[in-house]
């Protein structure tokens, strides 16, 4: 009897070169979902929503043969520099709204304003203190927040750092994980996270000839791998599909660009986990019309950069988007 040989598993590039469906399509296809068969609901802004729970992840490839891309999406434009200053914001474990708005990125703005704060009973704040949002949660979790003026450096858990030192010595970790979710601080917060939840994961493209394989008198062979491919899972309890989401999608892919870069990665894939998936009830329209429109080719991404590093000092100009031709924009309003 002839035994065959199991073949490899096609890697994330392989499987998504192979379909001729552009991955943008699984966002297009939930917000159709949404707005055909979401359940009309009240929300915290009192806007309204219709809504839908955990429904399929998305997932899309960070590279194509080799080429770094970013899944910005197409069918209308994203802010992409804003997305890059939050994102750097994050990184920096900045608190405050003021060095985004300085920058033109107002989208932290309602919710640091004299008003949303004396709402929550946070009357002792400054305008645009935010509390221990994000970036505290990556760089300090577990320090005692006091203000966005605050030097925390050596205080709480440096998340980041962390996991940058994990996946250079121990790739094959299962711990490699970003929270933002940390119940003691909620009630500081001027919003709890929506996007709480990262692990990371380094795959390895599958082959006999590079793989450990046992002799025979049963010690293990150890043999050279080929680069390690870096995925992102993130989980996002509250998902803004007009809005929240196309942002989100282009920040953690970035994320995951940067820790490849740092790391001597292949970026690999992200896959994005919802909870509460939702179309305001004023974004309707703009979401029919997005709807309508064809996807076009993500872009490329290179990173101006040398490879290794740190997480820090990072600037926007490091980020050099090749070849987004987006549908124009598409005006929604901002729920706050």
């Amino acid at each position: 009897m002839t035994l065959l040989k199991p073949t490899a598993a096609p890697s994330a590039e392989t499987r998504a070169s192979s379909t001729a469906r552009h991955e943008e399509h699984q966002y297009l296809d939930l917000v159709r979902e949404i707005l055909d068969d979401g359940e009309l609901r009240r929300d915290r802004t009192g806007t309204g929503t219709y809504s839908v729970f955990a429904p399929r992840p998305l997932k899309f490839s960070l590279n194509k043969s080799g080429t770094p891309i970013l899944p910005l999406l197409t069918t209308k434009r994203v802010f992409t520099r804003a997305v890059i200053a939050e994102l750097l914001w994050f990184v920096e474990g900045n608190t405050s709204s003021a060095p985004l708005s300085a920058q033109g990125v107002k989208i932290w703005d309602g919710n640091g304003s004299r008003e949303f704060l004396d709402n929550l009973g946070l009357t002792h704040r400054e305008v645009g203190d935010l509390g221990p949002v994000y970036g505290f949660q990556w760089r300090h979790f577990g320090a005692e927040y006091v203000d966005s003026q605050t030097d925390y450096t050596g205080q709480g858990v440096d998340q980041l750092a962390r996991i940058i030192h994990t996946l250079r010595t121990n790739p094959y970790d299962r711990r490699l994980i970003l929270s933002a979710w940390n119940p003691k601080d909620l009630p500081q917060m001027v919003l709890p996270p929506c996007h709480m939840f990262a692990q990371f994961y380094v795959s390895y493209p599958r082959s006999r000839e590079t793989e450990d394989q046992e002799t025979e008198d049963g010690e293990i062979e150890e043999k050279e791998k080929p680069k390690g491919h870096l995925h992102c899972q993130l989980y996002q309890r509250s998902c803004d599909m007009g809005l929240g989401v196309p942002f989100n999608i282009a920040s953690y892919a970035l994320l995951t660009h940067m820790l490849a870069h740092v790391c001597d990665l292949v970026p690999g894939s992200l896959t994005h986990v919802m909870g509460d998936a939702h179309v305001y009830l004023n974004h309707v329209d703009a979401l029919r019309t997005q709807l309508d429109r064809e996807p076009r080719e993500f872009p490329e991404l290179a990173i101006a950069r040398e490879k290794g590093g740190g997480i820090d000092g990072w600037k926007a100009e490091d980020f050099v988007i090749k070849g987004y031709n987006p549908h124009k924009i598409i005006a929604m309003e901002m729920s706050v």
